[in-house]
């Protein structure tokens, strides 16, 4: 949705390297990011007025563990927070919300997620319904390479279309200094791999990921003091929305996304081009599926920092999506980009989040 309140921009970002297994704690690796994305702002601690996280309990195992990462923001002054047991974005989303009240000026969100802890294959099937999907222990890989399968026998692309996303993903990569993932090898070469799940190779999976990630946001007095101070541009919060689809994979058409479209749709799509678009595809065959669901073409550039493909820490991926799409504007002098997000078996919920340049920002009001 547009902004009802106050305007909203990101002023501020930080995420750690992303790695196949982290040898610090949870906490340690939000307690740099949130150092890290303060001091990107220019923002001190103290003049956060709401603090905001996402992580998972079944990651790490135990009850209320997301309680621990609160250390990393520090015991004073007192905080105002809130938590989502879902990825990073939806804490942004609720941050974005909780700015438009206008009684603060200033919020932090963080995600994080170390996915090296436990098996995901054994994990995440436990978050589906405990009667009739957890019961089966279908686990991500199974399910994708099903919905990879219905894309296949729609036409809608071939498996060479998915060695492509995955070559293209890890050449991005080699420019972003927080991939996991990163390489040159073409389609040709990916194609050569064996099957983990046919039609599934290693390549069209998302690696497992321990890291971080942090973002700042401030309403538009306070951004525009900051990104004055600080010799940046702000990147502009235009529209954002989520939308849910059935729980039940089998009851919807995997082989594209609604729940996104209407995201987008909701959150002012239509008002201008996207130049860049940072989105949450976390198996090879989805960027196609959100690409063609969202209505992108050629002049899109898709996943510049290799997406979720080259770096997935799970909770905090759609999160760094959206660092990934403010970067491109304060660093790279995009005018326009989008920041997709996802939660849920096969794409079944979708955040979507335009953001804008000072050049541009007169168009969202």
């Amino acid at each position: 949705m547009p902004a009802i309140g106050p305007r909203i921009a990101v002023v501020g970002y930080a995420q750690t390297p992303m790695v196949r297994q982290s040898e610090q704690a949870e906490v340690k690796l939000v307690q740099d990011v949130v150092i890290a994305a303060l001091k990107n702002a220019g923002v001190q601690r103290s003049e956060v007025g709401f603090t905001c996280s996402g992580s998972c309990d079944y990651l790490s195992g135990g009850t209320f563990t997301f309680v621990a990462n609160l250390d990393a923001v520090g015991a004073w002054p007192p905080i105002h927070e809130s938590h989502v047991e879902m990825d990073g974005a939806w804490a942004f989303y609720e941050a974005w919300v909780r700015l438009q009240h206008g009684d603060i000026d200033t919020a932090l969100v963080f995600g994080s997620g170390k996915s090296s802890t436990g098996d995901l294959n054994s994990v995440m099937p436990l978050q589906m319904d405990p009667y009739y999907l957890a019961t089966l222990g279908a686990d991500p890989i199974t399910l994708a390479a099903l919905q990879a399968r219905a894309v296949l026998d729609a036409g809608d692309a071939t498996e060479r279309d998915f060695a492509d996303a995955a070559a293209r993903s890890r050449t991005s990569a080699e420019a972003n200094p927080y991939a996991q993932v990163k390489g040159s090898a073409g389609a040709d070469a990916l194609l050569s791999q064996s099957y983990v799940r046919n039609p599934l190779r290693a390549s069209d999976l998302p690696p497992i990921s321990d890291g971080a990630v942090a973002v700042v946001l401030a309403t538009e007095e306070k951004a525009r003091q900051l990104a004055a101070a600080g010799g940046f541009t702000a990147a502009w919060i235009t529209g954002i929305d989520h939308r849910i689809e059935p729980h039940y994979p089998g009851v919807r058409d995997l082989t594209t996304s609604p729940s996104t479209r209407k995201a987008a749709d909701v959150a002012g799509l239509a008002s201008g081009p996207i130049e860049v678009a940072e989105l949450s595809a976390q198996f090879s065959h989805q960027e196609g599926i959100l690409t063609r669901s969202l209505g992108l073409d050629a002049s899109t550039e898709i996943n510049p920092s290799g997406g979720a493909l080259a770096a997935n820490p799970i909770m905090a991926t759609g999160l760094v999506r959206i660092a990934e799409a403010a970067k491109q504007i304060r660093e790279n002098g995009r005018r326009r980009v989008l920041a997709h997000a996802t939660s849920g078996p096969l794409l079944q919920q979708n955040l979507v989040a335009i953001l804008e340049s000072a050049q541009s920002e007169g168009s969202a009001q």
